[in-house]
């Protein structure tokens, strides 16, 4: 005990040091206006996104008499959460599971594929140099900016050529379809990938495919981790493709899942209930913890992929 003393001091003495200096770093560069200032900021811009998750996580303690009644920021109690989530499992016997593994799946097999789609596709617009190269770039920023209802028709229409509506290939292969990671992987490999490198790997006999899998891939580690974020986020929370494309409901993904569910839920939506004696007593708590069940999910992901998504948010600011 009496040798881990100064080393625990010492650390506490290193901290306050660390910290010290920081303050002193801050305030030297902006002062300490400009100090307090700035972290006012950050900390009305934390509030400004951590308040709605705070009351999404009370609302499922609470009853609906019981949200009006008590403060916004109010506990409810553990007894009303657990009756919400079991009534969440006994509805429609334990179908949000389904609707769960569903998500899961269509994320893995949309992200799987435009990964290994959009980027191969961005390197080579950015590597290489043939006939229409401009128009194709040109049409797939187009296609990135265009709003994804606009979309749907012709989507509808050359799925049902091939017959793929109502099943699970209706929301995978449009999820796989990824402009915005094409067009940013061409961004990333246009600014920073040095061409003499390629150069000299060609002059040692590598091929294409080779100069992509061994230098190009390895180089972008950070971009593929923002752009697997972002699809996995946009695919996570997709509404309008499956609520348009199925009509099966063990099809379903959460977030259309919770569409269903809010509709029966006969305090919420008292007219659009279509079976009052199976959905008798479903409340807000039980929407606030369905709801919760699609946040928590992006927040890991997030929390383990943050340095990922935030060193490829600035891909290829810096010129190679």
């Amino acid at each position: 005990m009496l040798k881990n003393t100064p080393t625990r001091a010492n650390k506490h003495i290193s901290l306050w040091s660390q910290w010290s200096h920081s303050w002193k770093k801050s305030t030297s560069e902006t002062g300490v206006p400009g100090f307090i200032i700035r972290w006012a900021v950050l900390i009305l811009f934390a509030l400004y996104f951590f308040i709605p998750i705070y009351w999404l996580v009370l609302a499922t303690t609470k009853s609906a008499p019981e949200l009006l009644e008590l403060r916004p920021l109010a506990f409810g109690s553990i007894e009303r959460l657990q009756e919400a989530w079991r009534r969440i499992i006994e509805y429609q016997d334990g179908e949000v599971f389904l609707w769960a593994f569903n998500s899961i799946k269509y994320v893995v097999w949309g992200l799987a594929l435009s990964l290994a789609i959009s980027i191969p596709a961005g390197y080579i617009l950015a590597v290489a140099r043939f006939k229409g190269r401009h128009l194709l770039l040109w049409l797939t920023l187009i296609t990135m900016l265009l709003p994804p209802s606009a979309l749907v028709l012709p989507l509808f229409m050359e799925l049902n050529l091939f017959r793929l509506i109502n099943t699970q290939w209706a929301v995978i292969l449009p999820a796989s379809f990824f402009p915005f990671g094409t067009y940013l992987t061409y961004i990333y490999y246009a600014a920073s990938l040095p061409r003499d490198l390629l150069d000299a790997a060609r002059v040692d006999g590598c091929s294409e495919i080779q100069l992509f899998w061994h230098i190009a891939l390895p180089l972008a580690s950070p971009l593929i981790g923002l752009l697997a974020f972002i699809n996995f986020n946009t695919n996570w929370n997709n509404f309008y493709g499956p609520y348009v494309l199925l009509n099966d409901d063990t099809l379903f993904n959460l977030p259309v899942g919770l569409q269903q569910f809010v509709m029966a839920t006969s305090a919420l939506r008292p007219g659009f209930n279509p079976s009052p004696g199976v959905m008798e007593g479903y409340q807000q708590a039980e929407a606030a913890l369905f709801g919760l069940m699609m946040v928590i999910p992006v927040a890991i992901v997030f929390l383990f992929a943050q340095r990922y998504v935030i060193g490829g948010a600035f891909t290829g600011s810096v010129k190679g």
